[in-house]
Formats: structure tokens, sequence, C-alpha cells
């Protein structure tokens, strides 16, 4: 029988007579499309998407999603268009397709921006319909199956990627089967000879374990026959690549991974699985810690069992799972489990429920990243397999990654929550928000009405939602700060002309320099003015029609002094050279994707940088600035016990907060650097005159940067 009849065999099993007609047109039509191609390996071309198809049978999948696998190459590779298969076969089996076609007709710069722009456009289409991603997983896995034909390199890239991104994905939607076999071709293709060396150990193990398993085997069964528990008891061995896993997480060598083995017991009812734990739990005695509850707080793909490891016969550790008959079509087909089995509801929709807001999850970073890559970065990071379960204080549980902190818990609740978090309290105890969370902590988030993200956030969170919202936020407020301090710039460029900024301040004026330059906004080019990326000056001459072109070299000095407010955010930096604070005498330069950067006029950085004239602002500070500033002083101080203590004391009882101490030896005497917040240098006079009264200080200086 040929694998067409195989697979045509296999849908009539479950689907309709017209139904089953309709797939052998899809079946011919793509026989026809792809006639005379074949594949690397010399197999007919058609072979690939049968395989494909035959792949999502045991699975039940619908009509639909069968004839889509089997023509979700032909637009890719054969003159046939979309229109021609929604025409003949409907517009939602040509979704599908569509879903699954690369974007070959574009060209990109690297492989990796076609590679994350591919996964970008199938993840759009799985969060229309998932069974775009159930074919794709089912084509990445015949692909995997039939992949030495290809060149060494290309090999090692498809293994790399389905171990990153397709095996999580199957695991994700809890598609055991796949997920595992994935992760084995993977391993297989990746590292040939630890394969071949570890399938070998495996299969003489298989041979010498088979009577400890069978003896197992009868124990358990009898044990809850006696506890009148109905129930299939039956082994199953560990997939290579968890094995190998194992082996490089403990260092341990493959004869010293005892539980290849493991041993699942399917019952009726949840009751049963308790009750077959107790009796397992007298039949040998449990490891202590390593009892794990997936009934009670299901993983985030809808998977439920009790786990339990046992100490058996002859010391060996015995992994045993418990769960339903219900829980373990779940298990097994995961996501597709919604068209395998049309019974017990409930379990279902909730995990639908689970898998629909992940992929709504996953859109609100693929809209917020805007960079492909960037979006790629986040998806491998939220498919990272391990999890903690924590508690709101509601008594709601979360999943997270293994690794988030209260920043993630507190975005993963409500974006602005994690927006406008300021602390956290884990298990009723104050912690720092960068705390990492374990399994079962009670978890409480403080916010504050007008508090922002810290961009120090983006170094310790670790899941998608809270990196994308964070780094959205700051790229907003950057630009919005940005295009404020960009205003204030145009309008002391066009009063150095002699003009007021409400004379050319209309749409007219700005909507024929947006269409001269293309560009979409005023804000874009006020923004690029903030940044440096545009001279003021020349913008000022655009704008007020002199026949000025963006060449102009004027200098924007001439443009009147910038008042600094200390309210403009990232858009005004202070160099970190020299530390300005209020008081000193100031300059600005304008510096390409910085922006604004202060100095003091005085700064030896600037001597260097003098040929760049043309980008100096003349700047001085608002007579009402309210905000701390960072300023280093160097004290040399006598070597004596406790000369810390009051140097610090008296910094305190100045009003001033330390921010940084640096000491180093100097003979017989010691140098502190300190960098101080202070409000002006006025503030800074006085705590330096405190300071002076401390008998064991020998000198004080201000100092225009600290050693590292």
């Amino acid at each position: 029988m040929s694998d067409a009849d195989t697979l045509l065999e296999e849908v009539s099993s479950y689907l309709k007579p017209k139904d089953v007609e309709r797939i052998r047109h899809a079946l011919e039509f793509s026989d026809n499309a792809h006639h005379g191609q074949l594949r690397q390996s010399g197999d007919p071309y058609i072979s690939h998407p049968i395989a494909v198809a035959r792949i999502l049978t045991p699975l039940h999948l619908d009509p639909q999603a069968i004839m889509a696998a089997l023509l979700h190459d032909v637009v890719e590779d054969t003159d046939i268009t979309n229109e021609d298969i929604s025409k003949k076969f409907g517009k939602p089996v040509a979704d599908l397709v569509d879903g699954l076609s690369k974007l070959d007709k574009i060209e990109f710069e690297t492989t990796e921006d076609a590679q994350a722009e591919n996964f970008r456009k199938m993840l759009l289409a799985m969060a229309r319909d998932v069974r775009v991603i159930l074919i794709k997983l089912a084509d990445r896995l015949h692909n995997m199956r039939t992949l030495g034909a290809m060149s060494r390199e290309k090999i090692e890239r498809i293994a790399r990627e389905t171990m990153e991104i397709y095996a999580p994905i199957a695991n994700r939607l809890g598609l055991n089967a796949i997920y595992q076999e994935l992760e084995d071709l993977g391993f297989k293709h990746l590292y040939p000879n630890r394969y071949s060396v570890l399938a070998k150990a495996l299969k003489v193990a298989r041979g010498n374990r088979r009577e400890v398993v069978g003896k197992i085997l009868d124990a358990i069964r009898q044990r809850l026959t006696e506890h009148h528990i109905a129930a299939q008891v039956y082994g199953r061995e560990k997939h290579l690549y968890g094995i190998y896993q194992k082996m490089q997480a403990k260092s341990l060598a493959f004869s010293q991974v005892l539980d290849i083995y493991g041993f699942r017991v399917l019952v009726d009812e949840v009751p049963a699985c308790y009750l077959a734990l107790g009796a397992l739990h007298a039949l040998y005695k449990p490891i202590p810690g390593k009892f794990k509850d997936y009934v009670a707080i299901s993983k985030a793909n809808g998977y439920q069992s009790l786990h339990t490891t046992l100490f058996g016969p002859f010391g060996t550790p015995i992994e045993v799972q418990i769960r339903t008959h219900e829980m373990h079509k779940i298990a097994e087909a995961g996501v597709a489990s919604h068209w395998l089995y049309k019974t017990a509801e409930e379990p279902i929709n909730d995990l639908h429920q689970k898998t629909h807001q992940w992929l709504q999850s996953l859109l609100e970073s693929l809209s917020e990243s805007g960079d492909s890559v960037e979006f790629l970065e986040h998806l491998k990071v939220d498919l990272f397999p391990d999890e903690v379960y924590v508690f709101t204080p509601k008594g709601k549980i979360l999943a997270l990654p293994r690794g988030a902190t209260a920043v993630d818990f507190a975005y993963s609740v409500h974006t602005d929550i994690g927006d406008r978090c300021v602390a956290a309290k884990v298990n009723f105890e104050l912690v720092p928000l960068r705390t990492e969370l374990k399994n079962g902590d009670r978890v409480e988030i403080i916010t504050a009405p007008h508090a922002k993200p810290n961009p120090g956030w983006l170094s310790y969170v670790v899941t998608s939602k809270a990196r994308s919202h964070i780094r959205h936020f700051l790229k907003t407020m950057h630009f919005q700060e940005s295009a404020t301090l960009g205003e204030r710039l145009l309008h002391q460029a066009l009063t150095s002309l002699g003009l007021k900024a409400a004379d050319i301040d209309n749409n007219a004026h700005w909507e024929k320099l947006l269409r001269d330059i293309s560009i979409k906004s005023r804000d874009e080019i006020l923004a690029d003015i903030g940044l440096g990326r545009r001279l003021n000056m020349v913008v000022a001459r655009q704008l007020a029609r002199t026949g000025e072109t963006g060449t102009s070299q004027e200098n924007p000095a001439s443009s009147g002094v910038v008042t600094i407010l200390g309210t403009e955010g990232m858009a005004v930096q202070f160099a970190k050279c020299c530390r300005p604070i209020p008081g000193d005498p100031i300059v600005g330069v304008i510096k390409s994707g910085q922006g604004l950067v202060v100095h003091t006029h005085d700064c030896p950085s600037l001597r260097k940088g003098r040929s760049g004239m043309e980008k100096w602002l003349d700047v001085t500070w608002d007579k009402n600035i309210a905000r701390p500033f960072e300023v280093s002083i160097k004290l040399i101080v006598a070597n004596q016990r406790g000369v810390l203590a009051k140097v610090a004391a008296a910094i305190a009882e100045a009003e001033s907060n330390i921010e940084n101490v640096h000491v180093t030896n100097e003979g017989d005497y010691t140098a502190l650097y300190f960098t101080l917040q202070v409000s002006n240098r006025q503030h800074l006079a006085r705590v330096m005159r405190g300071l002076r009264t401390i008998p064991e200080v020998v000198r004080i200086t201000r100092v225009k940067s600290v050693p590292a």
C-alpha cells in the first residue's frame, strides 16, 4: 500500500466520506503541483507533504488542517498562488497555508533577520489559528527525520533552531510525543557521536534491567489491587536527550543514571490518584523532596500528574507518574486534544484558555518590540521550560520561568502594576525587586502613582512580557523627552533669526517641510533635534523659507542660551567626566543619538574636541532647579580608628547622601573618594565646611572623576 493510500485510510477512520474526498482532491492537486520535483534525498517531493499529514492524523485534526498540510509547500515551491488555493479549497485552508509560507520573496540583510521575520509571521498566524503551529511542528518533525541529505552546516543550523524554538513550542503546547522526538533528533544531529554512544549504552541497559522492571511492575500492580484501585500500570523509558541532560546537569556517567526507567499509573478519577500515591508510598519509601503535585497546580501547558520518586528494590530510584486517563490524553496530545477528544470539556477549555493567554502575551511582545530579532530573543526566553508557581495575595496561582523576579511577577499580574511598582513583599517580608522567586512564594507588589520603569530592571528580568514593556516604555519616554528638548532648541534657533515661534508654528509650514524631507510627523523632527541628529538652525531656516539647505553649518550657539530645567530626563545627560552641578559654569554638546550632554566649561575632556564647534551650545541653569546631582570629592585623612564613621556622619548632617565610596592607602594617610548627592554648589560648600571641622581630615578637594 502506498503512503497516499495509507493516509486516506487513516483519515477515513475518523472523518466523514465527503471530507475524505476533499482530502483526496487536495492530495491529487499537491501531487500535480509538485510533479517532477525531488527532495534532496532523491524521493519524490509529494512524499514530504503526505508524511506531514500522516503525523497529524493520530491527533485527529480536522479536514482543513490535513488539506493545508498537503498543500503547505505549494505556494512556496510552485507557480500556484494563495488565491488559487482559496478558490479551490476555501479561504480557511488558504489562510493556514499562508501562515506556513516563508517570506522568501522579501530580501533581508542577514539570515538571522529572515529567520526572525519568518517566526514573527508564523506566530501571528498561530495566534489567529493554533492549527498553523501544529502543521509547522509536523513539517519540522519530518524534516528532522530526513535531515541526513543536507550539508553539515545546514544540518547543525536546522537542528539548533529545532532545539531552541520548535521543541520548546511543542512542549509549551503539551505535545509530548512530538516534543521528545524533536529533542532526540536535534541531539542526534548536533552531537552524533554522543548520541550514538548513549543509544548503544541504553540498548545494553534495557536488556540488563528488564527483569528488575518486570518485578517492580508486578509489585505495583499487586499493591494497587490489594487496595481495590482499578489502574493500568506500565513502564516507560526516558527519552535519550532527557538522560543526556541529567548527565550534564549532575556531571554523571551513564552507569550512575539509575532512573532511566519510570512507571506510569493511570486511574479513573482524581481521588484515586491520591489513593494510589498512598499505596505506593507504603510499598516503597518515598525520597524526601522528590514529590510534585501537578494535579492541584497544573503546568502552564495544561499538564496534570502526580510525580513521586521512590527507593525501589536494590536501592534503585523509581520515578512514578500517577494521573487519570483524561489527564493522560491531554499530557500526550496537549492543545491538540481539542480535536482528538470531544469529552470532558472543563480541563480542555482551561487548557485552551491558557494557550490563548500565552499567544496573546506573545502578540503583545511582538507589537511592542518592533524588531523581529529582538522578538525572537523574547520568544526564546519565554519558552524556557522550567517554571516556578507563586501566589498572589488573593491566592491566585501564577506560573513564571525559573529565575523570575518580583518585577516579572508585577508585569505578569498587569502592565500598569509592573510600570508603577516600587517595592515587593515575599511571604510578608519586604525584599528587593530583583529577588528571585521560589515555588510557593506569596508575592505582593507595592506601587506608587508616579513611579516609572527603571532601565536597571532590564539586567535581571527574565520574562519576555516584562522585558518588552520596559523597553517600550523607555523608548517612548526617551522619544517624548527628546522631542520636548528639540522643541526648545528649535524655538531658540528661530529667536536668533528674528522670528517668533508662533510665526511659523502652523500646519502649512510644517506639512511642506515634512513632505520635502519625507518624515511622517513633526515630533520625529523635534526628537531628531533633541538627539543631535539634526541641527536646530538648519530646521529653523527650512521652516522660515530662507532657501537654506540641510548642509548649513551655522553655529547653533548663536541661537541663544538653552536653560537646563533638571526635568528633561534621558534627553539631557550630565557628563560623568566632570559631574556638573547647579552653580557651575556649563556648556552643552550635542552628541548624535545621545542628545544634549552638559559639561563644566573647564572639563578636560572637552579640550580634545574643539573641532566640533558646530555642535556646541550655550547653556545655563534654571534658577528654580530642584533635584539632587552627583558630585565627587576626595579627602586625605589620618589613619585612625572610626574616621570613616565620623566622615559619613558629617555628610549625613549636611543633608547629603553617599552614592559611592572608594578607599586607597597613601602611606600614613588614607584617600577617601566619595560620590555624593547635592542640590547645588552652595550645598556642596556646606558639606565641605562640615568635613573640614573633623580633626583627622588633612585635605579636601572636589575631583572631576573617581578612580576605578
